[in-house]
């Protein structure tokens, strides 16, 4: 059986923004705001979205593992490596 490769990683979600952007790396955590309202899912479902497409993934492969009603979550990343995932993440930040 093959081993899946993964990455997690913590993110800090600021709802209601203007737009979706990655806004800094500090202390482990990834802030990020997302322009979605945080009601029945809403604002998970924007930033799934939206760390999809800065991943160039599909939505399936990444799972909220922890803190569905927090700012704080803890996000999964299936397919793609700790190194790549932080190396694509680094690249937004610019």
């Amino acid at each position: 059986m093959p081993h899946t490769v993964t990455a997690k990683i913590a993110v800090i979600i600021q709802p209601n923004a203007s737009q979706n952007r990655l806004v800094s790396f500090q202390n482990g955590v990834w802030r990020l705001k997302i322009a979605a309202p945080p009601v029945e899912g809403k604002a998970n479902r924007e930033l799934i979205a939206f760390l999809s497409g800065l991943l160039r993934i599909s939505k399936s492969q990444l799972t909220i593992e922890k803190g569905f009603t927090s700012s704080h979550k803890l996000v999964t990343i299936s397919g793609l490596s700790q190194r790549q995932v932080d190396s694509l993440l680094q690249k937004t930040l610019g």
